[in-house]
């Protein structure tokens, strides 16, 4: 189960607890041979399954935490290695000092329309690369949306399956039998920025009632209201959802002010141009030479020329 100080897979030092979640402890933890600091966690695995199930399940989460090392982005946690010690399988993961949105929320209260677009669009960017690498994440919610320390925004457990998933935020597609697809990641995002806005989840606690007419969404009511759309044919891609948020924020870069601030505003980390001065008109020149000045240059000209010829004429004179 692993303890304080316990070495997993003979390389990875279990230091301490730093928070704890539906599938378990995250631990804070050493790697012993790339001597860094790495999160840990004990991968679930359904209990009371006999031998033969048990063995399925445990290679089945290896096989999606090994998987999850293609998704390379910088709002996704990236997952270094995922092994097996004894009847155990373990996720060792990318150390981001964080706490998750839904311990956030709490504390904090709902985000502004334009805190959630920004949010947005950290989170689809980083649902499209999982895509892109062939993994869907199947259970986006805001458990596993770290807002880290620094103002950055990180995605955790991309494509690895945990214990029951809540249902507040699966696709009405999911939730009648239907397998996953990009779709009902879009509806998981969807739903997880609405809780962010409106504080309760769009279809109630079970994911099954009416869904309620946002209320404080404000010029984001638009973009979500598509991405929770029942029918998955009609949901819009990530590309334009993210298309949509970057137009709520007009451009504006804002990150979120570390957890262990006592209010939550935005800071502008990008600022408008500056404005370069405005072109000065080039003067206009004169010309070179005045009319009477080209009429003196001539008549000077020709005299040098005059005297020139009589100087000739005179030495052929004097001395043929």
């Amino acid at each position: 189960m692993g303890t304080e100080g316990a070495v997993v897979g003979g390389r990875y030092r279990l230091d301490q607890p730093i928070g704890r979640g539906r599938a378990g402890i995250v631990w804070l933890a050493y790697d012993t041979l790339l001597h860094r600091t790495v999160a840990a966690k004990r991968m679930y695995v359904q209990p009371g399954l006999d031998p033969i199930r048990t063995e399925h399940l445990i290679n089945a989460a290896l096989q999606e935490g090994r998987a999850a090392t293609r998704v390379l982005h910088n709002s996704a946690i990236t997952v270094y290695d995922a092994l097996r010690d004894g009847q155990d399988p373990w996720l060792f993961m990318e150390y981001v000092p964080s706490r998750n949105m839904e311990d956030f929320l709490t504390e904090y209260g709902a985000l502004t329309p334009d805190q959630a677009a920004f949010l947005g669009v950290q989170l689809a960017s980083a649902l499209s690369a999982a895509h892109r690498a062939g993994i869907l994440h199947r259970g986006l919610e805001p458990g596993n949306v770290l807002l880290a320390d620094d103002g950055g925004v990180k995605v955790t457990d991309i494509g690895i399956t945990g214990p029951g998933p809540n249902p507040a935020f699966r696709a009405p597609e999911i939730l009648r039998g239907a397998p996953p697809d990009h779709a009902a990641d879009a509806f998981s995002l969807g739903a997880t920025l609405y809780l962010a806005v409106e504080g309760v989840p769009p279809y109630g606690d079970n994911g099954t009632g009416p869904l309620r007419q946002p209320l404080r969404a404000g010029q984001l009511t638009g973009a979500l209201m598509k991405l929770l759309r029942e029918d998955p044919m009609t949901r819009p891609t990530l590309a334009d959802s993210i298309t949509s948020f970057q137009a709520i924020t007009q451009g504006r870069q804002t990150a979120f002010i570390p957890p262990t601030a006592p209010v939550l505003p935005t800071v502008p980390v990008a600022w408008p141009p500056l404005q370069s001065p405005p072109l000065q008109p080039a003067a206009t020149k004169g010309p070179l030479l005045t009319p009477a000045q080209v009429r003196a240059l001539i008549l000077t000209v020709l005299a040098i020329l005059c005297a020139a010829a009589i100087g000739i004429g005179i030495t052929q004179v004097l001395f043929l």
